[in-house]
């Protein structure tokens, strides 16, 4: 299970490097965080997420793979119209270029942080959030990849060797996980940089940055036969998901663009939930 070994290396190596900086900044007026955190809410958060992500990989690891008869009634037919489009798809290359950017998207809240002196003071609390937001992530995909029984791409064509389609690997397509993991992290660094830097010019770039890498990852995924369409706009979806929302529920001041208005016509009256976006 190398999506999960490397997304734990990566959480604990960034975790490391960031307390280092902000043990390593200097002295200076400290600026407040849009962010509030608490050990008694958000550590069984965390201590849920990972529990429940090695839960889930225990079930991937104790997954059963099919059988050469249950392998010839694997037919393109009994697919959904909208995942056709990769049926039998296969390809060595694809599957190990996806692990490029892949790994390069852990690295992103880093650089943000390291670049970045307002996130830097807040080292500490950025690597919790990034570690929950993580942890969420790879429970739902651990969990879903361990309960859900659907075959890769790869199996319903014949580019791939007999053996690859029938082992329990091929046999958890649903849903894309390294496209959620990448996603999370790209989304989290850009929501949390706008959040530290609302007035930076650089904001557009870095949620571009952070759109792309996981569509370039969902792409290679799709090419190499390892997940359908559906299963990588899952995963995007819910990788963003973890990425915005979790710094998000945590602000301070999450709910100051969020109102309620008084709403009148000349057959009704109510009132309107109003949230403005800036």
């Amino acid at each position: 299970m190398r999506i999960i070994q490397q997304s734990l290396l990566f959480l604990f190596v960034t975790c490391s490097l960031v307390q280092t900086a902000q043990a390593q900044e200097p002295m200076a007026i400290k600026k407040p965080s849009p962010y509030k955190t608490s050990f008694k809410t958000d550590g069984p958060i965390i201590a849920a997420g990972l529990g429940l992500t090695y839960l889930g990989y225990s079930l991937i690891v104790n997954k059963k793979g099919i059988t050469p008869a249950e392998l010839a009634n694997k037919k393109k037919e009994n697919i959904p119209f909208f995942d056709r489009g990769n049926a039998g798809f296969y390809s060595e290359r694809a599957d190990k270029d996806s692990y490029i950017p892949f790994q390069a998207s852990f690295a992103m809240p880093l650089i943000m942080l390291l670049a970045n002196k307002n996130e830097r003071q807040h080292a500490g609390q950025i690597a919790a959030l990034y570690l929950e937001a993580m942890s969420i992530s790879g429970a739902l995909f651990t969990l879903s990849a361990g309960l859900v029984e659907r075959s890769r791409p790869l199996v319903y064509g014949s580019s791939a060797s007999l053996e690859t389609k029938l082992i329990n690997n091929s046999q958890r397509s649903f849903f894309a996980g390294h496209v959620s993991a990448t996603a999370t992290a790209t989304f989290f660094a850009a929501k949390v940089f706008q959040d530290f830097n609302p007035d930076s010019k650089a904001r557009p770039y870095v949620w571009a940055a952070a759109a792309a890498i996981p569509a370039v990852v969902g792409y290679l995924r799709y090419k190499a036969g390892m997940h359908f369409l559906s299963d990588n706009i899952l995963g995007y979806a819910i990788g963003m998901g973890c990425g915005i929302l979790v710094p998000q529920l945590h602000k301070t001041n999450r709910f100051k663009n969020l109102s309620i208005v008084p709403q009148a016509g000349d057959d009704y009256k109510g009132l309107a939930l109003v949230y403005r976006f800036k």
